[in-house]
């Protein structure tokens, strides 16, 4: 082992929901964990991408927001001490002279590990940008592509962008909040939950929101605050400027895998094979769970990652311990478990 890197039982690259019940799976089989992100914070694209925005399907939680699950998650996981290194991208794989992997981030952190879980998400999220003159100028002061705090938009003439889940889910929550919000969507059709667009068509008819039906073709503001943008409605009628304080644009996210592409794993249309016994990668020792895998029947939820980091960490005991035995527990029932938890007075063995 080099002596600037640190030795641990499994390195996990992603702290989204998958990583984070990683450790917990893992911790249960006494493996220490070091977690990797590029974010500056845990939580991945929950905490990215829609740290406000509910969800629904987390078993016997009727409703959270991706914060919340985080928070619940790192809660969960506080008695296995993990260890986060967050701001960084891993830029290596290799394997040592002594059989461990080594990872390498771009800020010099090495890490070594006899297992490393492979936990990105698709990857890193990027936004898909309107192609208008001057966006950059209001980045992050009037223009946006997520929501971080719904206070931000309280009291705010409201411009969003696009016709998916995203752009209505937040023409909706955001309604009570907004002095004004206005859709602006290039046609009179919706990708978005049926029951959202009938939500959003209510609010319309009601004039408790507008409607537009066209493109943005440029912004309007002074210095960096936005005051309007210029959209070319689809009647073909003359462009109209329409007030706002605030750009929502929710035109889709693409996905780049980056360094992991190069890490000598086999890749399928920019996702990571594994065999569903214990979500292996064609690497002993590698292993890749949530939406960055992919194997017959698939379905990216994160209630399927839940199920798929259970079974890697009965696989990884294997190559962290090859001296003991795995014993299958029932944290219900085993006071050895139960006292890792921290929530009885059983002899840990």
């Amino acid at each position: 082992m080099a002596d600037s890197s640190l030795r641990t039982d499994v390195v996990i690259i992603g702290a989204g929901p998958a990583g984070l019940f990683a450790v917990f799976e893992l911790g249960l089989g006494d493996m220490k964990c070091h977690l990797v992100d590029i974010l500056d914070r845990p939580g991945g694209q929950c905490a990215e991408l829609y740290p406000e925005k509910p969800i629904y399907d987390i078993p016997a939680v009727p409703l959270c927001t991706g914060s919340e699950l985080t928070a619940r998650l790192l809660e969960q996981i506080h008695p296995f001490g993990p260890m986060f290194h967050l701001g960084q991208m891993v830029e290596h794989l290799e394997k040592t002279p002594e059989g461990l992997w080594c990872v390498t981030t771009n800020l010099g952190t090495v890490l070594e590990a006899p297992v490393v879980v492979v936990a990105a998400g698709g990857g890193s999220f990027v936004p898909k940008k309107p192609p208008l003159k001057g966006l950059e100028t209001f980045e992050g002061t009037s223009v946006f592509y997520a929501v971080r705090s719904r206070e931000t938009f309280r009291g705010k003439r409201l411009l969003i962008a696009g016709g998916g889940d995203s752009a209505l889910d937040w023409a909706l929550n955001l309604h009570p909040l907004a002095e004004r919000i206005t859709l602006v969507h290039r046609r009179d059709d919706f990708r978005a939950a049926p029951d959202s667009v009938a939500k959003m068509r209510a609010l319309v008819a009601a004039d408790g929101m507008d409607l537009v039906i066209g493109n943005l073709t440029a912004l309007e503001g002074e210095g960096d605050r936005l005051t309007g943008a210029s959209v070319t409605l689809a009647s073909g009628n003359t462009p109209t400027v329409l007030p706002c304080d605030a750009l929502l644009a929710f035109y889709g996210l693409t996905m780049k895998l980056g360094p992991v592409a190069n890490f000598g794993l086999t890749l399928h249309e920019g996702l990571i094979p594994v065999e569903t016994a214990s979500f292996e990668t064609a690497l002993a020792g590698v292993f890749a769970i949530g939406d960055i895998n992919t194997y017959p029947g698939k379905m990216k939820l994160i209630l399927s990652a839940f199920h798929e980091a259970a079974l890697m960490a009965k696989k990884a005991f294997a190559y962290v311990h090859p001296d003991r035995r795995y014993r299958f527990q029932y944290t219900t029932s085993s006071s050895d478990l139960q006292h890792k938890l921290g929530v009885t007075e059983g002899t840990a063995g």
